[in-house]
This record gives C-alpha cells, structure tokens and sequence, in this order.
C-alpha cells in the first residue's frame, strides 16, 4: 500500500487545528511503519475547476501561504486516485483537509475538496463510470455532497449513528445498498475517535472500518480503492487511529 506524503503538509499554513505544528507526527510514524511513502505532485489549475468555480479559486490563490499547500494536498488525493484505479489501494495523508469544501465556498479548515477533485479527474477521463465514498468524519461532508448533488454517477454516505455498534452497522448498510460503482472512495475523518471531539469510536472500529471498505471494494468493484485524511485533532492518538485503520484497509497487512 502506497501513502501519499509531501513535507509542506507539515507547515503551519493556517491558524487552524488542522494547521498547528505537530499534527500528522504521530500518523506519519504511523505510515512509515510497513508502508511505502509517495511524494505527490500539485493538482493542475484544471484539476480545481472541474470542481470550483474560478471565483472561489482566485479567493484561495490570493492566500499565499495557503494555496501551495492546498494544491499539493489536492494532487495527494488525485495521486492515490490513480493508484487505485491500477489496482492498488492508497491513502493520501494530506493537509489541509478537503470535505467541507463547496463550489464556491469552503469552510472547516477546508479550501479545495480533494477526494473531489480526485473523482471528477477519472470521470472527465472516463477512467471510471461511478464512485462511492464512504465518508466517516465526524462531521457531514457538505462539499462533497454538494460538488457532486447534480452528478448521479458519485453517491455519498455519511453514516450517523448513536453508539459503536449502530455506527458500524450504518457504515455496513450503506456500503451494501448502494447502486454500482467502479471505485470507492473513502473519506478518512478520525475526530470521532473516544479520545477527540467526537468521543465515540475505539481503535478496533477503525480497523472494522477498513476491513468493510475493503471487502466491498473487493465484492463491488475488484477493490479499487483509496482514502484520503479529514478531521482528527488529537494530535498523539490520531498514529494511532491511522494505524488500525489501514491494517484493516491494506491487502498488504
């Protein structure tokens, strides 16, 4: 399994959480720990605007710290894109995070939706004819839900649930009752664990929900798939977090 990395995505680039220093230390541990690390390439202007408009581009070039970091983020998600769609699963651990961000607006520490970006490059190439993404951040990925409210060929799920068990079993469901895809897409959020905002999860559930992602992918569509990291801002446990869920995610593990 291939992870997607650039050094920049460790600068503070923003007076945010997912932009104070220190916080991917314990998850790029995590990575270099039995997985090949990958250095992305910026994602193209065209990359941005199959999704954004042009006005909502221009607002986050004019942030100079921010924009080269959001385009290299934005590439991270459309690199482990196409190592999927070759077969092989990836997980792009960038920052800044993306599902919060809209057409023309963002919000949530988000400037461009990278998981997005990343399917709206396959479709246009007509590299894949559907995607699924299983998003199991905390918080509802309105971006991704609205860049593609009007493209019936990506569906989206944001399972809600109030304890374990019931949220695993919504994951499941949603997974199992969707309608063909060619590859799915996780959006990876770990600010549910019982350690961070949400206080929910434990590690033995993001293990569960990488061994479901995988064995749909498998079932659905000969496991393409990748993920690409959201929310998570217990900076000591997120390794942690990262760990468990590529251990279930991984062919390799």
């Amino acid at each position: 399994m291939r992870v997607w990395f650039h050094e920049r995505f460790l600068e503070s680039y923003a007076r945010d959480p997912a932009a104070e220093a220190g916080r991917l230390d314990t998850m790029l541990a995590a990575a270099r720990a039995g997985h090949e690390l990958a250095v992305p390439d910026p994602a193209g202007e065209e990359d941005i605007l199959r999704v954004h408009t042009r006005r909502h581009f221009e607002e986050i070039r004019r942030e100079r710290r921010v924009f080269p970091v959001a385009m290299l983020a934005a590439g991270g998600a459309v690199a482990a894109a196409e190592d999927a769609l070759a077969g092989r699963s990836a997980f792009a651990l960038v920052r800044p995070p993306g599902h919060h961000a809209s057409p023309d607006s963002c919000w949530g520490f988000c400037f461009f939706n990278n998981v997005a970006v990343a399917l709206a490059r396959l479709l246009y190439r007509g590299a894949i004819g559907g995607a699924f993404v299983l998003d199991f951040d905390l918080h509802h990925g309105d971006g991704t839900e609205n860049a593609f409210d009007a493209e019936p060929r990506v569906q989206y799920a944001h399972p809600e649930a109030p304890d374990r068990a019931a949220f695993l079993d919504c994951a499941r469901q949603a997974l199992a009752g969707a309608s063909p895809y060619d590859l799915l897409a996780v959006s990876a959020g770990f600010d549910r664990f019982a350690d961070d905002w949400g206080g929910m999860l434990a590690l033995e559930d993001y293990r569960a929900l990488g061994r479901l992602a995988r064995d749909e992918a498998r079932r659905r569509c000969a496991g393409r798939r990748f993920a690409v990291l959201e929310g998570g801002y217990n900076h000591d446990r997120l390794g942690d977090c990262l760990a468990a869920f590529l251990e279930g995610f991984d062919d390799e593990r």
